[in-house]
């Protein structure tokens, strides 16, 4: 019976002690950083195509054939 009793508050201590362990939470907050990061990312990028496909490159594409017209 001791020998018993000696296996199950084995057994209930070693529950504990995983129950207890933290040492895989990190990794749940390091998934958040790095989707954040990639939404962040993914926004910056589309702006940035936003504004050189809007502004920039029809300003560029006008800038350049007033510059190689010979005619005017």
């Amino acid at each position: 019976m001791k020998k018993l009793k000696a296996n199950v508050m084995g057994k209930v201590m070693q529950v504990k002690a995983v129950l207890s362990d933290k040492s895989a939470e990190n990794f749940v907050d390091t998934a958040i950083k790095i989707l954040i990061a990639v939404v962040i990312g993914a926004l910056v990028l589309a702006g940035l195509y936003a504004v050189f496909g809007d502004i920039v490159m029809p300003t560029l594409t006008k800038r350049i054939t007033e510059m190689f017209d010979y005619a005017g």
